[in-house]
């Protein structure tokens, strides 16, 4: 699809149409809540693989943290005197969390050891 196919099909018309699509890629500019939506029933996909999380700065980091915490159940703690994230046990999300990050530790060890590339 086209830029300017996918700004018509959000309401943007004429020469303005493919002109704010782009606006969106650059993140020149921000699209609101409705739009986004929008978007994602076009592509037939979730709004949150439209609607990136700040992490570009270490405040836009720290509250993604935060949110994490508050809807994950993921706590920062010490162990050995390091600073570390850990998954809370008493969280609802705790098992499927478990296994997610599991199975992205034992990739890690992986290619830590050489046994998988990085591509």
């Amino acid at each position: 699809m086209l830029p300017v196919e996918l700004g018509e099909l959000l309401g943007f018309l004429g020469k303005t149409s493919d002109v704010r699509v782009a606006q969106y890629e650059t993140e020149a500019r921000t699209p609101k809540a409705d739009l986004i939506k929008k978007m994602a029933q076009i592509f037939d996909i979730s709004p949150r693989a439209i609607n990136v999380p700040d992490i570009d700065s270490y405040l836009g980091l720290m509250h993604t943290l935060f949110a994490l915490e508050d809807m994950y159940g993921i706590k920062i703690g010490e162990i050995d005197g390091e600073l570390s994230l850990r998954l809370d046990r008493e969280h609802k999300n705790y098992q499927h969390l478990f296994t997610s990050f599991l199975a992205w530790q034992q990739m890690a060890a992986k290619l830590e050891s050489g046994e998988i590339s990085q591509e």
